[in-house]
């Protein structure tokens, strides 16, 4: 049996889960401007000023949606890419990144549009992780492709540019999740690893 004090934990940790999926979809949709905090507590089921219980802010709220899902591509991403191999780490990598960005479309257009309006702090921290996120995609293509470090990025940039374009481009479930997801996996693998 749980503790009151344990559940109590819990049910913060899922209102604050709630309220980050539902900013995340408002900014999406609306924009940073077009959304204030009183919206995104009604979308939630909270008063506006419950929302500072769990954020400093909308910008802090911003930060928060932005760190988090940085924190998660390099977690997840430094994961997958344990595979024995570098061909099965690089289409690890890839799957996980389509997979992303299929599932995660607001966040990606949140991040499009909006990352000139994080806090200093928080647009350092998500500057760090995508740099940490790039050089593990590097690490990985290394071996596959006979080119330099700037090329390896410009490659890596370039097909993080080709996947994260789809939240705007498509609709998933028009072709299918799973169907948009194999053109994705094929054409970021031949991108990547186009010949010069």
């Amino acid at each position: 049996m749980t503790t009151p004090a344990t559940s109590r934990d819990r049910a913060k940790a899922e209102r604050t889960d709630a309220i980050l999926r539902e900013a995340a979809r408002l900014f999406a949709e609306r924009g940073y401007n077009g959304v204030s905090l009183e919206d995104i507590g009604a979308a939630v089921g909270v008063s506006g000023p419950a929302v500072y219980r769990h954020f400093a802010g909308k910008q802090a709220l911003l930060g928060a949606v932005l760190v988090q899902v940085s924190e998660d591509l390099v977690s997840g991403g430094t994961r997958v890419a344990a595979a024995d191999s570098a061909e099965r780490s690089m289409r690890a990598l890839i799957e996980f990144h389509v997979g992303f960005a299929l599932g995660h479309a607001d966040v990606i257009r949140v991040h499009d549009r909006e990352v000139a309006q994080l806090a200093a702090g928080d647009h350092a921290e998500v500057r760090r992780l995508q740099r940490a996120y790039i050089d593990l995609w590097m690490e990985t293509l290394a071996p596959l492709v006979d080119a330099d470090a700037d090329e390896l990025r410009l490659r890596v940039q370039a097909c993080f540019g080709l996947i994260n374009s789809t939240p705007h481009s498509t609709r998933a479930a028009s072709r299918g999740r799973s169907a948009t997801a194999t053109v994705l996996v094929a054409m970021a693998e031949s991108a990547l690893r186009a010949s010069t």
